[in-house]
């Protein structure tokens, strides 16, 4: 079955060359110009994928990512324009999973789509058993996606998923920025990827009510990466 993705962008241009090379791709396209109708649509159809400028004439591109995040976990991407850090961050919080700067090549952004859903797909594909990591009542099924602390639902992004699956699956052992950029984001690393990195964590840590000065699970490792405890 196709996968659906959903592209919002008001720059008609972008929106349309997206849109060409997605289905050249076997997508299947849901294009809007404004972010209101887009939100009736992730409301009324099944995306499995969600491409949102940040700029739009209506509802912006944050607020969009941020009413998504309320009810769905698909994996989002921010389309910023250049020099947009404070958004990016921002965006990041908010729970999109990666961003693209503005101007981009169509082929970049197809294959950043392909390893977000490669992602998700590899954390919600359920097995004949399902794998599952526990820590001091925190507990990650990997088939199922599922996150639980104490005994609460904890809702995470794919990307959150896969950064706290890495750092549990290596208890005891320091994970570098590096290495976790590089598992989790299938990426070569760069200086900045240091502070993508840094702002997952973050948000993680808020979810978990956990704290980076007093940490029961992710620990930070100054100059070198994260660790979570035995």
């Amino acid at each position: 079955m196709e996968k659906s993705i959903l592209v919002v962008d008001d720059e008609k241009e972008i929106a349309d060359l997206l849109e060409l090379y997605l289905k050249n791709d076997g997508y299947q396209v849901l294009k809007f110009y404004k972010g209101a109708p887009a939100l009736e649509c992730v409301r009324s159809e099944k995306i499995d994928l969600a491409l949102l400028d940040i700029m739009l004439p209506d509802i912006d591109g944050l607020e969009i990512c941020r009413r998504i995040r309320e009810t769905y976990n698909f994996p989002i991407i921010m389309l910023t324009a250049k020099g947009e850090e404070l958004d990016k961050v921002t965006g990041l919080t908010m729970g999109a999973d990666d961003y693209i700067t503005k101007p981009f090549t169509p082929l970049e952004v197809v294959a950043r789509v392909k390893a977000q859903l490669r992602r998700f797909t590899q954390y919600n594909t359920g097995g004949q058993e399902s794998e599952l990591l526990t820590i001091r009542g925190l507990v990650l099924n990997k088939d199922t996606h599922e996150c639980t602390l104490n005994g609460e639902d904890v809702n995470l992004t794919p990307t959150e998923f896969a950064i706290l699956w890495t750092l549990a699956e290596n208890q005891g052992r320091v994970i570098t920025s590096e290495e976790l950029f590089g598992s989790v984001w299938q990426e070569k690393y760069f200086e900045n990827s240091n502070n993508t990195v840094m702002v997952h964590v973050r948000h993680i840590r808020q979810k978990l009510r956990d704290s980076a000065e007093r940490p029961k699970y992710i620990k930070t490792i100054w100059g070198v990466g994260y660790k979570i405890e035995k």
